[in-house]
């Protein structure tokens, strides 16, 4: 699942937005730049880096991400096979720079992840091995654990092995141009590999009633010399990315439920009365969820470019909550499963980016090793899901923070204009003359924000920008005319 984010475009040079995002950071205490100590450990970790025994640099691997990425976490090399498909992921072998119980092993498991806001990154590793030495990048010879993990025909997954092993990425690819080749009928085999596969994974995904909430992105861009934010839909091999990626982690899950250790990324199934309530929602918005299906398989039938389907999607989010990292420790599959992918699920993928990875990947690799887990990974097992819920809610808040200033920056020179919007909430009363503040989607735009009026929630409304407040992120519409059909 994708969260919330927003992003600006670095030519644009938004210099005033810029100030006013640094001061978010003194606010909410985001991580300082590293030390020279932590600088020089981290130059000593790659000067004492552990060369694997094995080579598959002869596997033609490549890289797929956003055009601007430097911290390369995955590589892939995708096989048509006789029984289906193989798929190899390779990932950077982060536990070989960050051993346990070094000054980057403790400075790591204070930052939690790194943190992306719309200027710039706040790094869980210094850059060196980030951006450089421990990221996949083209045409460097690069330590990584490597995921081989068999397909049948309809995409079902089979056996998997992993090991620790050298690739060499033959290129880096971005989204866009690779999305681009494919659309033009020119694509190379990987690519069309790529989009095969993802699709088989989604169809594997909606069987079992699991569901990914790919919502846009928002970016601001200019426009008549002021700024406004567009909504950037999630591209299709983008989605073929992430069932590869999903599909690392529940092999890794697999891996680590039935040898008795890890580290799992869980959530619960939602509630009886959240799912009602969804369901009411649904039949205001127009697009009945009537529970013949499970919601995984319904949300599967959304069109985000729908405004009111929309809606459904970023409601769908309230049954995606209690999200949490657990300790394997011998508990039934069932009880551990992560409840919007209707599977069990560990993050591994991400170790550039993510602390909980690189005690994930540590683990099954010597689970694929066959040696017990030494006292001091156990012991770090235990101390994750703490500081992982800690970070998620520190990261959490300062990008919320962020997303709430970037609408209101954007909005800042428009206060008067009417806009078209849906409403999302309203709080009950009993006095229906008096104007309630409650939440509403604009079409046209991917702002969400407060607004005072009368009407029910999936009422189609216009509404006047009454008040902008950049230093206090706020922004209120009203409500002028009810249309709602």
């Amino acid at each position: 699942m994708k969260e919330k984010q927003v992003k600006y475009r670095r030519s644009q040079g938004i210099d005033e937005l810029r100030e006013h995002l640094a001061r978010l950071e003194d606010e909410f205490e985001t991580p300082e730049e590293f030390s020279d100590e932590l600088l020089c450990a981290a130059r000593q970790a790659i000067a004492q880096l552990e060369s694997p025994a094995q080579d598959d640099t002869d596997l033609p691997f490549f890289t797929i991400d956003p055009e601007e990425s430097t911290d390369l976490d995955q590589a892939m090399y995708l096989e048509r096979t006789d029984d289906g498909y193989r798929v190899h992921y390779a990932i950077a072998d982060v536990p070989n720079f960050v051993r346990l119980g070094t000054a980057l092993d403790s400075s790591t498991r204070r930052r939690g992840q790194t943190y992306y806001l719309p200027h710039r990154k706040i790094s869980l590793h210094p850059e060196v091995i980030s951006e450089d030495h421990g990221s996949l990048l083209p045409d460097q010879t690069r330590p990584a654990l490597l995921f081989s993990i068999e397909l049948d025909e309809q995409g079902a997954m089979g056996p998997c092995t992993l090991r620790h092993t050298l690739i060499r990425s033959r290129e880096k690819l971005d989204y866009e141009g690779a999305q681009a080749e494919l659309d033009s009928g020119q694509g190379r085999e990987q690519l069309r590999l790529l989009a095969e596969i993802g699709q088989k994974r989604r169809v594997q995904e909606r069987e079992r009633g699991g569901a990914s909430l790919n919502l846009p992105d928002q970016e601001v861009v200019k426009h008549n010399g002021s700024y406004r934010l567009t909504a950037r839909r999630t591209l299709p091999l983008e989605e073929a990315n992430a069932q590869i990626s999903l599909l690392t982690g529940m092999a890794a899950a697999r891996m680590m439920l039935e040898a008795g250790v890890g580290i799992l990324r869980t959530m619960p199934a939602p509630e009886d009365s959240a799912i009602e309530e969804f369901r009411t929602q649904t039949e205001l918005l127009g697009h009945r969820w009537d529970g013949s299906q499970s919601y995984g398989q319904y949300l599967h039938t959304l069109d985000i470019a729908d405004p009111r389907q929309l809606v459904i999607m970023h409601r769908a989010a309230a049954l995606f909550r209690g999200a949490d990292y657990q300790v394997v420790n011998g508990q039934d599959p069932q009880d551990v499963i992560q409840a919007a992918l209707a599977a069990p699920y560990a993050h591994v993928t991400a170790p550039l980016r993510r602390l909980v990875d690189r005690f994930g990947l540590l683990t099954c690799l010597l689970i694929s090793q066959g040696q017990q887990l030494p006292a001091e990974l156990s012991e770090a097992l235990n101390q994750v899901p703490d500081l992982m819920r800690a970070s998620n809610a520190a990261n959490g808040q300062i990008s919320r923070a962020a997303v709430e200033l970037v609408e209101a920056y954007v909005l800042k020179d428009r206060v008067g204009q009417s806009f078209e919007a849906i409403v999302l909430t309203l709080p009950e009363s009993d006095d229906d003359s008096q104007a309630r503040e409650g939440s509403i989607q604009l079409v046209d735009e991917p702002v969400t924000a407060r607004f005072r009026g009368h009407s029910a929630p999936g009422s189609l409304i216009t509404v006047r920008l009454q008040l902008v407040d950049v230093g206090k992120r706020r922004v209120l519409f009203e409500e002028i005319a009810g249309t709602e059909e």
